[in-house]
């Protein structure tokens, strides 16, 4: 199972455009509202998640995902479930995904050490360590990390990219009419 943790102050595009790109790959998917049951995102828009963290477990975690926006991803850096489901992806070998301001949380962990990595313009110095990378989306090793909003549909391509294979997000990708 995929996670996506949602905070109010959530950007919901970057949530939301990786849920899709995933569930087209057939890739279960499901939210995680951090600040309760129902989520609101940074430009108001409330959306119910499929659990809250009280309910989330650890045991069939495939991948993380930490979508940006703000306050969003204070909030997501400042909820312990959050982190404890960081730690035991890294300590699993599952990838661990954030865009936008959310790679700021990795950095701030000390796991973006050497590895190549971007983030929305102006967090850069929060990516401690990391080797600030000109993609738009960047993938090194279990970490998946995007600039922001304008490269969503990518940052969910590259998820379904390293769980289901180039052929089925190319296949996606075209569905999609998303040029490359």
């Amino acid at each position: 199972m995929v996670y996506v943790f949602l905070a109010d102050g959530f950007e919901i595009i970057e949530a939301l455009a990786p849920v899709d790109m995933l569930t087209r790959a057939g890739v279960s998917v499901k939210t995680v509202g951090v600040t309760g049951p129902y989520v609101n995102s940074s430009c108001g828009v409330c959306v119910k998640a499929d659990l809250t963290a009280d309910e989330f477990s650890f045991y069939d975690v495939e991948a993380v995902i930490l979508p940006g926006g703000m306050p969003g991803t204070l909030n997501l850096a400042g909820n312990t479930v959050v982190q404890k489901a960081i730690d035991n992806a890294v300590n699993s070998d599952v990838p661990v995904c954030a865009i936008c301001a959310a790679p700021s949380i990795l950095g701030a962990k000390g796991l973006l050490n050497g590895k190549e990595a971007i983030c929305f313009p102006g967090f850069e110095d929060k990516l401690e360590g990391a080797v600030l990378s000109d993609k738009s989306v960047v993938t090194d090793g279990n970490f998946i990390t995007a600039k922001g909003a304008g490269v969503c549909i990518e940052f969910g391509l590259e998820i379904v990219e390293k769980l289901k294979g180039r052929e089925i997000a190319e296949k996606i990708r075209k569905s999609v009419q998303c040029a490359n």
